[in-house]
């Protein structure tokens, strides 16, 4: 059976695509999990999908997606057969005349909707990397139908007392601890949810519900559609400052455009080489205003009356279900646990942080001889690096070719954690378009299929913008799926026919990180998938704490070696890069924190604003935002906040997870190898296989000795400790 696997949270179907396992957790004997298995799958109905995208996933490596047989015609037909499969097969669990067991209620509802995730697996690939209209068409239709789908599922107040059942019950059954956390994170969602209101208040919740759907579809479309511009220089003039690789990228660009010329394209992997390096003010000026006014325009495509429909759902929300705002409820299942948790710790450090702008800013108005305005400040910076420490990006980027970065990446994860990542001939797996590669991933030790590996690198009219990791398909040894299939998606633009594609060493920690994200589904152990998915707070930090392989030794003397040269960077320049690595971390936390700030803000109003605009403002001012800088993600195209819930208050979660990845850090630094095979291995074991089996704090706990140190976060940000 090949599936992600879904959980009821708002109304919606949410896929988990997390990592995982059982160790801690009090597994059942293989014998119990067939036996459950068992009488889970005689319980549901037999149903045979007519649907050609519903269809066991069939080919090789125990199954593919079938990317050459979807249309965006056909995926509609599918999820809607796929929501009465589903249907049927939760109204079994529900009317089930039987006591309520683990094994019929618990373990048949991680059975439940197969077909219907399969399919889901493939539209959100399909949305987000194609991004047609077709596709957006679909995504319009059906978001609001999925989540009626998911209503149904909450709402049904038979299956809820049968999951409350086997959750309350879990001690007298001798559940084992796995399974008691298995059950109680259910029932628990199912609460906070809407599962305990009454028959008025589920249909009010389900209009909410509803009306959010519609909303963060419109979100993103609109955010997409101004991504999808780019910024034309027709004269060489424009470009001057930019080395020759960033300008066979924007001369690429243009021709895909059918412009003569460049053309910056309106993503950050395409506008911040061209702030830092590009001589023209006026023309950085005019890139800088068209990226960070995403959304922004007053035209069609403004979000702004958008987010203020779903912040105001969004409080409609929480009080509905007995929360004082939208963050409240959010941060229930959390490692910050409250916004006052997570506003110490963003306080902590915004501070510092605004206090080293300041000097940042001295630095480049000493040189640049006039005020620095948010378009300068990338600029001047990289003129204040070459002056203090000798250090040039031009003279970094040559060593980081694209393809070397992600062999340096696979030989990370052969150290660190035993994979091999072997080729995929073309051709020998379906593929969402000619552009990905991909790779099989196998154990070092014996040779043995882990799963595969899907790189799709390059920007295209439709793709989101950013970088992200998704999984098609998640580790459970419940039912016997051991096949993980993982994807990295970036958005780098394509070098001239027989070229180089040089990326910055910002690119290369990004690529890393996210391929964190796929290592940490790679490495998933889970016995049921509904324990797969970490909180949204301890996600980001096994992501994270993979950025720091990109300048050890052993990948550089292997992997980043000059284009020209062949030659490894030297340590000379190493150094020089480590002696700069605290260098305009005011910029790098202000932009990104003052984002999370006033993230925490807006869902923390027991009044949602109406007037977005001036919220972002006044809520900056408070802060003391620096004028020369702006928020790494403004309101109107804050994907992460109003495309789902996901992320909604939970921007801190970066810097949450970052005070774990610095202290790991420091653990494998301090060991005197930062390829310590035995803390490696703990960490895999521990860290990445658990998935959320146990409490993630306790299990930091069981890696590290302790409690992470947030010393170790203000050191490498290069802030006052004391």
């Amino acid at each position: 059976m090949q599936r992600r696997h879904f959980l009821i949270a708002g109304g919606s179907l949410l896929a988990l695509t997390g990592c995982a396992t059982a160790g801690m957790g009090g597994s059942a004997s293989s014998a119990t999990l067939a036996a459950d298995a068992a009488v889970a799958k005689a319980l549901l109905p037999v149903q045979t999908p007519r649907a050609e995208l519903l269809q066991v996933w069939t080919g090789p490596y125990e199954g593919v997606p079938p990317w050459d047989k979807v249309t965006a015609e056909k995926l509609k037909a599918a999820i809607m057969e796929g929501i009465e499969l589903q249907r049927a097969e939760y109204a079994a669990i529900a009317d089930n005349p039987e006591p309520p067991t683990f094994a019929n209620t618990a373990v048949a509802m991680q059975m439940a909707g197969e077909p219907l995730s399969r399919c889901l697996a493939l539209f959100g690939v399909m949305a987000g990397n194609i991004g047609s209209p077709d596709y957006q068409a679909v995504q319009r239709e059906v978001a609001p139908i999925l989540t009626q789908a998911g209503n149904e599922i909450t709402f049904n107040e038979k299956l809820f007392q049968r999951v409350k059942a086997v959750a309350d019950g879990a001690q007298a059954a001798g559940l084992t601890p796995e399974q008691t956390r298995l059950a109680e994170r259910s029932r628990d969602g199912f609460i906070r949810s809407g599962a305990q209101l009454d028959a008025a208040g589920k249909a009010e919740l389900g209009r909410i519900n509803t009306a959010l759907a519609n909303a963060f579809t419109s979100f993103g479309q609109k955010v997409v559609a101004d991504e999808n511009a780019w910024t034309h220089i027709p004269d060489e003039a424009g470009v001057a400052g930019l080395p020759a690789s960033d300008k066979a990228g924007a001369a690429a660009a243009a021709r895909q455009r059918n412009l003569e010329g460049w053309a910056i394209v309106n993503t950050r992997s395409s506008v911040d080489p061209f702030l830092t390096l590009a001589d023209d003010r006026a023309l950085r000026e005019k890139v800088w205003r068209k990226f960070v006014g995403r959304g922004d325009n007053g035209d069609a495509t403004d979000t702004k009356a958008v987010i203020a429909e779903i912040v105001r759902l969004r409080a409609q929300r929480a009080r509905l279900l007995g929360y004082a705002n939208h963050a409240e409820w959010r941060m229930q299942d959390t490692m910050a646990r409250t916004p006052e948790a997570a506003m110490d710790l963003m306080m902590r450090v915004w501070r510092p942080a605004v206090a080293r702008v300041a000097e940042e800013v001295a630095d480049m108005r000493a040189l640049a001889g006039h005020d620095i305005e948010p378009w300068d400040y990338l600029y001047y910076a990289e003129k204040v690096r070459k002056a203090k420490y000798d250090l040039d990006q031009n003279e970094i980027k040559p060593y980081f070719e694209l393809n070397a970065v992600k062999q340096g990446a696979f030989y990370m994860a052969g150290r660190l954690y035993g994979f091999d990542f072997v080729p995929v001939p073309a051709g020998s797996v379906p593929v969402f378009h000619p552009d990905v590669e991909v790779f099989e991933v196998k154990n070092k030790a014996d040779g043995s299929h882990v799963g595969l590996f899907y790189s799709d690198d390059f920007n295209r009219t439709g793709k989101r913008s950013g970088a992200w990791a998704t999984t098609y398909r998640s580790y459970s040894t419940y039912d016997g799926v051991k096949n993980v299939l993982s994807s990295n998606n970036n958005n780098f633009n394509k070098a001239q026919a027989g070229q180089p594609l040089l990326i910055s060493l910002d690119d290369a920690e990004t690529l890393f990180h996210e391929f964190g994200h796929a290592l940490h589904s790679l490495s998933s152990k889970v016995t049921y998938p509904g324990l797969a998915g970490t909180p949204r707070d301890y996600v980001e930090y096994p992501s994270q704490v993979h950025e720091h392989w990109v300048l050890s030794r052993p990948i550089l003397d292997g992997f980043m070696k000059h284009v020209e040269t062949g030659q490894p960077m030297p340590q000379s320049l190493v150094d020089k890069i480590e002696a700069a690595a605290t260098f305009n971390q005011g910029y790098a936390t202000v932009s990104y924190l003052s984002s999370a700030l006033v993230d925490m803000d807006l869902h923390t109003r027991a009044e949602p604003p109406t007037d977005i605009a001036a919220f972002e403002r006044e809520s900056l001012a408070r802060y003391g935002m620096p004028k020369e800088i702006v928020m790494r993600h403004r309101l109107p195209q804050f994907n992460h906040l109003f495309t789902s819930d996901a992320y909604s208050a939970g921007y801190y979660s970066y810097l949450w997870s970052e005070v774990m990845d610095a202290d790991t850090w420091a653990y494998f630094e301090e060991s005197g190898d930062v390829f310590n095979p035995d803390i490696g291995r703990r960490y895999k074991d521990i860290i990445l296989a658990e998935g959320n089996t146990t409490d993630r704090a306790e299990a930091y706990r069981r890696f590290r000795g302790r409690d992470p140190d947030v010393t170790a976060l203000l050191k490498v940000r290069g802030f006052p400790v004391s």
